[in-house]
């Protein structure tokens, strides 16, 4: 089973042809799925939306009037795809975004890896020249402050972007982390923030990590970029240092069960 989950704020305008695209895809490329969406406390029409879907897509609406914010929408998502598997070793748990930034076209690449062996695959956006074009500008600087802000205390081999929103994790890797973090929360911080920690904390947990380069879409989303540079690279710091300070859990042999 392949959970894809979307956090949602504020994302009327694009979810609905999102969800349409994303079954598109399923149809022309075949693979049992599930969509959970968290709705964030959105005050638009997302909520409205959403519901009309939920007839003709395996969908599911999570979240409630609260905004929580973007890594409690993960968390939440995690713990549910987790609590849904029946067959951890088997299914996973993709994470796009409601805006188009993520393309649904490409989730075959991900999946490919993924049954090819790959635990965790992350998508990079290409080098920070080649975005200049589309990419609003709080983005481009992010991109050029992030890696000197992060990478002294939070890296993971191989990966040269770990801030990107397209993931695939296989759920042991989830489950590990879930165990190991017990009720605290599994990532923390805004959305590159909460990207990168659960990147860094899933990594060590995974036999095998691949990465694939996909363009982002900033041409599509009709809204403006929430991106806040210096409150964010703040953010980014200070996870950081967190992350550096806090043990990180450690891979179990397999098991039965998983």
């Amino acid at each position: 089973m392949l959970y894809i989950c979307i956090p949602a704020f504020d994302e009327a305008p694009t979810v609905g042809l999102l969800l349409w695209r994303i079954r598109k895809v399923f149809q022309e490329y075949p693979r049992e799925y599930e969509i959970l969406v968290f709705n964030d406390g959105s005050t638009d029409a997302t909520a409205d939306t959403l519901q009309s879907y939920t007839d003709v897509l395996p969908l599911t609406i999570m979240g409630a009037d609260e905004h929580v914010g973007y890594a409690r929408a993960i968390d939440a998502l995690a713990r549910e795809v987790s609590r849904r598997t029946r067959y951890p070793r088997r299914d996973a748990m993709i994470v796009m975004q409601a805006d188009f930034t993520d393309q649904p076209e490409h989730l075959p690449e991900l999946i490919k890896r993924f049954e090819g062996g790959a635990d965790l695959v992350v998508a990079e956006r290409p080098t920070a020249a080649a975005e200049t074009s589309t990419a609003p500008k709080p983005v481009r600087w992010m991109r050029r402050v992030a890696p000197w802000v992060s990478r002294p205390l939070m890296s993971v081999p191989g990966v040269s972007d770990p801030f990107g929103t397209f993931r695939l994790y296989r759920i042991t890797l989830l489950r590990d982390l879930l165990r190991h973090v017990g009720d605290e929360p599994i990532v923390q911080g805004a959305v590159w923030v909460a990207n990168a920690d659960l990147l860094a904390r899933t990594a060590p947990l995974a036999r095998r990590v691949e990465t694939v380069q996909l363009q982002p879409r900033y041409d599509l989303r009709p809204r403006e970029s929430r991106i806040h540079p210096w409150t964010d690279a703040v953010d980014l710091f200070r996870s950081a240092r967190a992350h550096r300070a806090r043990p990180l859990p450690s891979r179990r042999a397999p098991d039965a069960a998983r």
